[in-house]
């Protein structure tokens, strides 16, 4: 029977914006936002090639986005040997290991990404919330970010999907919103509807790429596939939540957090995440 350890690392590999101030890196980078100030200019006169543009951010989060999302199955797979051992880690406490654990590796990964596009942290961060800003401008730059923002909540438990330092938080994921409390038999229900509409949506787009003549087996390929499915999957799986059972993904988290440890819910997340691996390896996606 899988433990409350496993129940949680379960979720948050199968939910797969950085963290405002979790970890701000500096580096000997001269690169700053392309939408510069006009008094900034009096300083500084910046050629093109030295500024920070949407395309720079959009590769820069889907670089920390896969790198991160490799750290969540191998963090998911640790607590899965500790289960395995016997040992028992109160839901707290795992939370509290598991986003630990998670921005050690992302203040390692940060700087060799930020060395790699030579950026420095506080230019890309002041970058990234200027496009945030024009989102309807620069689509891809919010789905890039909010893409990072939904792998770090799945971890840390916190509502980070749509932060901005001007606006806060968005209430697509609950913020705000009256909290509502979830059984253990709606649990069980909200998450058999969650994750099976998560497969096959993945699914779906697997059979696309394959169509396409795509080779999932091919590491770009693959890494195309996980970025695109991690957002397009989890929408259509938030917004089923959303629809039918007038769940967001906050109280999802939360209820998941209060009833690990019924057998029951265990056990139907053990069986749900065996069951998503055993139809995306059938339709041909390699395991990470």
């Amino acid at each position: 029977m899988p433990s409350s350890t496993t129940t949680l690392a379960a979720v948050a590999a199968g939910c797969t914006l950085l963290a405002y101030g979790a970890s701000r890196l500096t580096s000997s980078s001269k690169k700053a936002s392309t939408d510069v100030a006009l008094t900034d200019l009096d300083d500084e006169i910046l050629s093109e090639e030295d500024c920070i543009s949407a395309e720079d951010v959009v590769a820069i989060f889907d670089k920390l986005f896969l790198t991160m999302q490799n750290v969540v199955v191998q963090l998911s797979q640790q607590v899965q040997q500790i289960q395995m051992s016997g040992q028992m880690i109160p839901e707290a406490q795992l939370r509290g290991l598991l986003k630990a654990e998670f921005e050690r590796a992302l203040v390692a990964c940060q700087a060799q990404v930020y060395e790699e596009n030579d950026v420095d942290a506080d230019c890309l961060e002041e970058a990234t919330w200027e496009f945030m800003e024009e989102a309807d401008k620069y689509p891809k730059v919010k789905r890039a970010v909010e893409r990072f923002q939904k792998l770090y909540e799945s971890i840390s438990g916190e509502d980070v999907v749509g932060w901005t330092p001007s606006k806060g938080t968005n209430n697509s994921s609950g913020g705000g919103a009256a909290k509502k409390e979830l059984s253990a038999e709606e649990l069980i229900k909200a998450a058999t509807l969650y994750f099976e509409t998560l497969t096959e949506k993945m699914v779906d787009i697997a059979k696309e790429y394959v169509a396409a003549g795509k080779d999932l087996k091919d590491p770009k390929v693959s890494q195309q596939y996980q970025m695109e499915a991690s957002s397009d999957a989890n929408d259509a799986a938030e917004e089923k939540l959303k629809s039918e059972m007038d769940i967001v993904m906050s109280d999802f988290r939360a209820a998941v957090d209060k009833h690990s440890r019924v057998p029951a819910v265990g056990q139907t997340l053990g069986m749900l995440q065996i069951k998503q691996q055993q139809e995306l390896m059938a339709a041909g996606v390699p395991m990470m």
